[in-house]
């Protein structure tokens, strides 16, 4: 009885067989496989010493001098890396390789890129030129590279940047430039704003930098400013660095969690360098951790809370005030209205909208919530000069009221038309009972043509408030009625505490 076959040699032979029974050669099977790949069809061959799959073309570590060719017009990733290419000229590739998206050009000792080097592939996005002998980067070098969004420039000898060498790159994302010689900050890679609108991670570790423009770089969009690596940098302490490293650390980001051993900075006449993160309180600096967002205002501003997140192309965030109220719909009601890029619009401001904000952002991996402290004064400014402070104009007020009592206590003016000595004066109606606590003389009714009493030490009649002067006995002036026989003052008497003529003893 014959032995059956295994399903898997039956399947073989039906398909050794054919359709019709008869054996059928393997060769024309891989002949027609062959005429499918592209390396099959009329100008497609692989290069010598290159491995070609599909539309990726490897020449890694092949001993090449120069780039080889013909190459494939349909190639999509080229490896060129870890080879003897020293100099990259412009007719690199005879052709336009419209399909290449991928170079890769490290470890060969690159010395020489001409600035037309990328005109015959304007659709890459990723370029890799690290580990090669690059001494400065061009103008325009990269200008032709409209779609590049990945370019890797580290270990390399690159002490100079020309400010146009990045011109036309809107949609890098990743710019490494680690482990060079870069002694300067390329801010104005930056500072337009539209040069490197989309770039997310700038690379500047192992350079020579030995300031950084922080003012600058905390105006920076929060993306980018979180993925900054400055690490192992010869950097010169100071409390601002302190404060942008110290952020960093307290939002725990990878650009300072991942590298704090080599975040240092070098304080004046040291011998070696210090952490960063360790200058809180240090001296000779002494630095104070800065709070992370705090925003003054006065009563009746308006006022915008930016949500800084860096998160990217973010919908779904609302706000939450310090009463526990959440923002959600922009336009919102009342005083608080969210706006269509995120910010929270404070209008007309109160003394309760003053307190801790949170911005809630949600991401497709991971949500962020960031916070603001608004402080609101209890005053309105209108202008540098326009009003003064609270407490500074009632500490004026309170002064010139002492002023004012002192003037109506020690300079009040003789209320008299004419001051005349022949006359006799007139009665006077002071007693002991007399207000001890008054604070106005007791002068005359104000009889017109009533003489002035002199205030000189050497007079003996009766002072104000009936106290009379030492200087002599007083003498009563003669009167009549039921007055008449008042007695003197006792000069021990109880006096008015607040009597404007002196005590003499």
């Amino acid at each position: 009885m014959p032995v059956p076959r295994p399903p898997c040699d039956t399947m073989r032979h039906s398909v050794a067989m054919g359709a019709v029974g008869w054996p059928v050669s393997p060769i024309p099977l891989l002949l027609a496989l062959a005429l499918l790949s592209p390396w099959g069809r009329a100008g497609g061959t692989c290069p010598q010493r290159c491995v070609c799959a599909s539309n990726i073309l490897s020449c890694s570590q092949a001993a090449l001098s120069s780039v080889p060719s013909p190459l494939p017009r349909f190639a999509a990733v080229l490896d060129l890396s870890h080879n003897n290419i020293s100099r990259l000229r412009a007719d690199w590739a005879p052709g336009r390789l419209s399909h290449l998206h991928a170079l890769l050009l490290n470890h060969n000792g690159l010395s020489f890129v001409s600035t037309e080097a990328f005109t015959h592939v304007p659709h890459l996005r990723h370029l890799d030129l690290s580990s090669n002998r690059l001494r400065a980067l061009e103008e325009n070098l990269f200008s032709d590279l409209v779609e590049l969004e990945v370019l890797l420039l580290y270990n390399n000898e690159i002490s100079s940047v020309d400010r146009t060498a990045f011109e036309n790159l809107l949609h890098l994302r990743k710019l490494y430039l680690g482990q060079n010689r870069i002694s300067r900050f390329p801010l104005e890679l930056f500072r337009d704003g539209s040069r490197l609108p989309q770039l997310a991670l700038l690379d500047l570790s192992a350079n020579r930098l030995r300031g950084l423009p922080v003012g600058d770089l905390q105006a920076l969009p929060a993306w980018l400013r979180d993925r900054l690596y400055l690490h192992a940098n010869p950097l010169l302490c100071d409390c601002h660095l302190f404060q942008l490293v110290a952020r960093g650390h307290r939002r725990r980001l990878s650009a300072v969690m991942d590298f704090q051993e080599e975040l240092r900075c070098w304080l004046p006449a040291a011998s070696a360098p210090v952490g960063i993160l360790t200058l809180a309180g240090r001296q000779p600096l002494n630095c104070s951790e800065a709070r992370e967002a705090v925003l003054e205002a006065h009563l009746g501003d308006t006022v915008t809370l930016s949500c800084d997140t860096r998160l990217r192309g973010v919908r779904n965030r609302h706000w939450v005030t310090p009463g526990g109220e959440r923002v959600l719909e922009e336009g919102g009601n009342g005083s608080a209205a969210l706006l269509a890029n995120g910010s929270l619009q404070l209008r007309a401001l109160r003394p309760e909208d003053a307190g801790t904000y949170a911005c809630w952002v949600g991401g497709p991996l991971l949500n962020e919530t960031l916070y603001l402290e608004l402080l609101v004064h209890n005053f309105t400014l209108h202008g540098p000069h326009d009003t003064l402070n609270t407490a500074y104009t009632t500490l004026v007020g309170c002064i010139l009221s002492v002023v004012l009592v002192l003037i109506y206590l020690y300079l009040t003016p003789c209320r008299c038309c004419c001051c005349r000595t022949d006359k006799p004066p007139a009665p006077r109606d002071d007693s002991i009972n007399s207000s001890v606590l008054s604070a106005t003389p007791n002068h005359a009714t104000g009889v017109p043509g009533e003489p002035c009493r002199s205030r000189s030490s050497s007079t003996t009649g009766p002072g104000q408030n009936g106290r009379f002067k030492v200087g002599g006995t007083p003498q009563a002036p003669p009167q009549h009625g039921p007055k008449a026989q008042r007695k003197v003052s006792d000069p021990d008497s109880v006096s008015s505490v607040f009597s404007d003529t002196p005590i003499v003893v």
